[in-house]
């Protein structure tokens, strides 16, 4: 980690705009604290990806909060290409103002030179390749696929550099952790996937009941409440066929059919983070 600040830090030097690549489901808990001094300096864009997965309320409403503190903000999905036009348009866009003054004193327009920058599994190389339109960068669903800086040229005006994923040392609040364990950048081997899938579902519950109803076929949930969790992990691990021998339901199998729904929209459009 502390290898690839220094070497951030050292790019920066040659760099013209900083775009940092969120989860539109966690814009705050995917966003890494040790680079706000960092790139404080430059030119900044934020691209909400995965904006797919995530409630499209809850998506414009960042848009806003960012725009409040004079970054802009751009949704897009990186799987499907959608919103890829607007940041390019957008980094062009940021620039205008530094490309003018040097006509103005009679320098030859230059290349604009960008920094993709984005903790693990948020989908830069995917970005990357949208916006390039070809695989130039390693791409994979499992965090850490990108190992090592890329330059790539993403058009006659634009270049990039891609940057390993990095995630800080120490996160802030208990929040943060779950929201990076339940979307997957935290890998799930190295924490309990019961205890994931049981946070995941209470919050699911309290805030997306009707989404939970829906893809699970629920029925009789007028007396259920959030102390009542363990005993909805039963019925859907029930519901769903996750059972061992004697009809037990298996923990481990519905923890991981709730947080592959999860990640994989099954259950709808979420946002786990919301603007206060």
């Amino acid at each position: 980690m502390e290898k690839t600040r220094k070497q951030i830090i050292a790019d920066l030097k040659l760099i013209d705009v900083v775009v940092e690549v969120l989860d539109a489901r966690i814009p705050i808990s995917s966003h890494n604290p040790d680079l706000e001094g960092i790139i404080s300096n430059k030119k900044r864009i934020i691209l909400l990806n995965k904006s797919d997965l995530s409630d499209e309320k809850e998506n414009q409403r960042w848009v806003e909060y960012f725009k409040k503190q004079n970054i802009k903000a751009v949704i897009i999905d990186s799987n499907t290409g959608k919103g890829i036009d607007n940041s390019i348009k957008a980094i062009k866009e940021i620039m205008q103002d530094v490309i003018q003054k040097e006509l103005a004193k009679g320098k030859t327009r230059r290349v604009i030179r960008i920094l993709v920058l984005g903790i693990p599994n948020v989908g830069k190389s995917s970005y990357i390749n949208r916006a390039t339109k070809k695989v130039s960068a390693k791409v994979g669903n499992k965090p850490g696929v990108t190992v090592q800086k890329q330059w790539i040229k993403l058009d006659k005006d634009i270049e990039m550099l891609d940057t390993p994923g990095v995630l800080w040392p120490k996160f802030e609040s208990e929040e943060v952790g779950l929201n990076l364990a339940y979307t997957g950048t935290i890998k799930d081997d190295i924490l309990e996937k019961t205890e994931i899938a049981y946070n995941l579902l209470k919050f699911l519950f309290i805030n997306y009941k009707e989404n939970l109803i829906q893809r699970y076929k629920l029925d009789n949930t007028e007396n259920i409440t959030e102390n009542d969790i363990a005993e909805l992990m039963e019925t859907i691990g029930q519901k769903r066929g996750a059972l061992v021998s004697g009809g037990k339901v298996d923990l481990e199998k519905v923890s991981a059919i709730i947080l592959d729904d999860f990640r994989t929209g099954k259950i709808g459009k979420i946002s786990l983070e919301k603007v206060k």
